[in-house]
């Protein structure tokens, strides 16, 4: 989840995106939102994401789902904590019915994703993430996809997009820019800010890790509800997702994630290049959508972090939707994706 945010505060700015109706990758995207549109319109019409494909990707073996023509535009969505590929069952068939060949992998630590070893350090730091989705696309023989992610995927997706611009068509960033900078982790927020960081301070201790271990189900249940306070979702939507924390490496995949974020991990050797980058801020030159809902705050505007993107642009307010953004207003966020791919 995002560190930096307020939970539950509402944005007056405005909205909506018009469903998928009617368009196809060959048509102009829309030049805003439809103000009014019903956002969640769509939200659990799906259950199923089919099979679970797998492939060898880097030190992975990558579990993943795939939707429409082999032949379509590669799009690459990924998911965050304490999420999965769910997270995208309403958007992926959008998608694919208007062409796209959909790709939805788990991240290492869910579902079944696993190392090929057992002597892989199971590190879960931002560029290790990031050089999985590249294998991935290697092992698939994409050569450039459009991208959209929320949480640690965004994060993903903008790192990919910042350090290999070539293999990024176009991109859709939930929260804006959220590539870690480790010395700006270490300095305080408001108090306010600093409450909902609670569970990576409690990440951070041994009764934490056991903690998590032993209750991870209703603790990601606590951070549904937390983040995403107007997302009414049933205890099968939950359950759906719930399933790939039961990963062997999930625990040690997440507790090491907000431990290196908070410098209190190390990071591994072979990552350093990347990460010596990605503290300079690079900026991100390909087009870009960037959505903010209310789990951002007063961020939703998105005036903190558009001077990070360079090329082509547009942003979004999508009010009284939580963190959780594509499962909770499908329509609109395939339609970012679509009008991403034509920026």
């Amino acid at each position: 989840m995002i560190s930096r945010r307020l939970f539950g505060q509402t944005i007056a700015a405005g909205a909506a995106a018009a469903s998928l109706a009617g368009c196809s990758p060959k048509a102009t995207p829309a030049a805003a939102p439809a103000p009014g549109a019903d956002l969640r319109m769509g939200s659990g019409e799906h259950t199923s994401l089919g099979p679970v494909k797998q492939v060898t990707a880097g030190v992975l073996d990558m579990g993943y789902f795939e939707s429409g023509p082999a032949t379509g535009t590669p799009v690459v969505l990924l998911h965050g904590w304490p999420y999965d590929p769910y997270s995208y069952v309403d958007v992926a068939p959008l998608l694919a019915a208007q062409g796209y060949r959909v790709i939805v992998p788990f991240l290492r630590g869910y579902g079944s994703t696993t190392f090929l070893s057992g002597q892989t350090v199971r590190n879960g730091q931002q560029s290790a993430i990031a050089l999985d989705v590249i294998a991935l696309l290697d092992a698939l023989k994409i050569d450039k996809a459009v991208f959209g992610g929320y949480d640690w995927g965004s994060r993903t997706a903008a790192i990919i997009a910042a350090l290999w611009p070539e293999r990024v068509k176009a991109l859709v960033a939930v929260s804006g820019y959220l590539i870690t900078n480790l010395a700006a982790n270490q300095q305080p927020l408001a108090p306010a800010a600093e409450l909902g960081w609670w569970y990576q301070y409690y990440f951070a201790t041994e009764r934490g890790v056991l903690g998590y271990t032993k209750n991870r189900h209703d603790f990601n249940k606590l951070i549904w509800t937390n983040a995403s306070p107007a997302w009414n979702f049933d205890d099968a939507t939950f359950d759906r997702s719930a399933a790939a924390f039961e990963n062997p490496d999930h625990v040690a995949i997440v507790v090491h994630n907000y431990r290196w974020r908070l410098s209190l991990a190390p990071g591994e050797p072979q990552y350093e290049v990347y990460e010596q980058k990605l503290q300079t801020a690079p900026a991100i030159t390909v087009p870009t959508i960037t959505i903010g809902s209310d789990f951002d705050g007063p961020a939703a505007d998105g005036m903190a972090y558009r001077s990070k993107f360079t090329g082509k642009y547009d942003h979004r307010v999508f009010a009284g939707i939580g963190h959780n953004v594509p499962q909770e207003a499908p329509h609109p966020f395939a339609r970012a994706i679509v009008d991403a791919d034509h920026l």
